[in-house]
């Protein structure tokens, strides 16, 4: 068996792909053939891997064919278990080790060190880790020199081109919304946002562009009927939005879990195209969609001055 490193997924699109890109960079580091496990039933059918559902990608490899692998596995809390999510071995093990900031390493390879004899690794966090990658990268010529963003906005390029119907579907917004254009990133069902300085960096970000358009991209209803309310010359994308606010991805949704995953994917896109991104970097939704469009200097981070979440972001890059 050519050395594998399986890459499993926890949480939402942002967090999976920033956590696979990291997971691609580390395959590339340790010279494994990376395959990219989705298959948790939060974006397609619980067992169906939605990662190459919803990009076109080069990796081609079927999942399934690593489930009964009988060799030893890095770590080894995976043996026997290669065809469960993070989440559900999580829970059978022990539910509260979900808040710990470290529990990731129990179940994913070592980081830091690049020799695992195993033919099988396996790879997860929750959360991009590319700090305890930095010193592997300084040492290899591929990445040496290479800005973080730049890295990212290359592995995503080739990993992550969105299916047909996304991009058929992002042109055909775009050629609806005018410019210049605004983008607005709301996260407020299990995380909420502070709304009002999303607001106040708005109405700044309108007063040097009069006349702009605004894409709002939102997992919430009352939160788009707020802004509607408010703002005029406002776009959204057509998707499922559950007036209860509950959060909508997850393997116990009753929704259409790829369209909706695909419109997940579609604001991303769309925030990522805009002239100026209002948002705040706490959320790797909006992460997301500043390394796709390269936003980094044009946009507004409302949360860039904010003392708990700047050290929870360089915490949970190392930790």
């Amino acid at each position: 068996m050519q050395k594998t490193l399986l890459i499993k997924a926890k949480g939402g699109l942002g967090n999976r792909m920033l956590s696979a890109v990291t997971g691609l960079i580390f395959a590339d580091l340790t010279g494994r053939v990376p395959v990219i496990d989705w298959r948790d039933g939060n974006y397609a059918p619980e067992g169906e891997n939605a990662y190459p559902l919803l990009f076109d990608t080069p990796l081609t490899a079927p999942v399934a064919r690593l489930d009964d692998h009988a060799g030893p596995i890095d770590p080894p809390i995976w043996q026997g278990h290669l065809r469960e999510s993070p989440v559900d071995l999580i829970d059978r093990i022990d539910p509260r080790l979900h808040a710990g900031a470290r529990v990731y390493r129990r179940f994913c390879t070592d980081l830091t060190r690049l020799d695992a004899p195993e033919d099988l690794a396996v790879f997860w966090c929750y959360l991009p880790k590319f700090g305890r990658l930095a010193r592997h990268m300084k040492a290899d010529a591929r990445f040496a020199g290479k800005s973080e963003d730049s890295l990212i906005r290359d592995y995503l390029s080739r990993y992550f081109t969105p299916n047909a119907r996304v991009r058929e579907a992002v042109a055909a917004y775009k050629a609806r919304f005018g410019r210049p254009l605004i983008g607005v990133h709301v996260r407020y069902t299990d995380r909420k946002i502070a709304v009002e300085p999303l607001e106040a960096a708005l109405d700044a970000a309108l007063k040097t562009r009069p006349g702009a358009q605004i894409f709002l991209a939102t997992d919430n209803v009352e939160i788009q009927r707020r802004f509607a309310a408010r703002y005029g010359n406002i776009h959204f994308t057509d998707k499922y939005l559950p007036e209860d606010g509950a959060r909508l991805h997850l393997p116990q949704a009753q929704i259409e879990k790829q369209r909706e995953a695909e419109n997940a994917l579609i604001d991303i896109l769309l925030l990522s195209q805009c002239d100026h991104l209002v948002c705040s970097r706490y959320s790797t939704f909006a992460e997301t969609a500043i390394l796709y469009g390269d936003l980094r200097t044009r946009m507004t981070d409302v949360d860039r001055r904010n003392p708990l979440v700047v050290a929870k972001r360089l915490l949970q890059r190392y930790v």
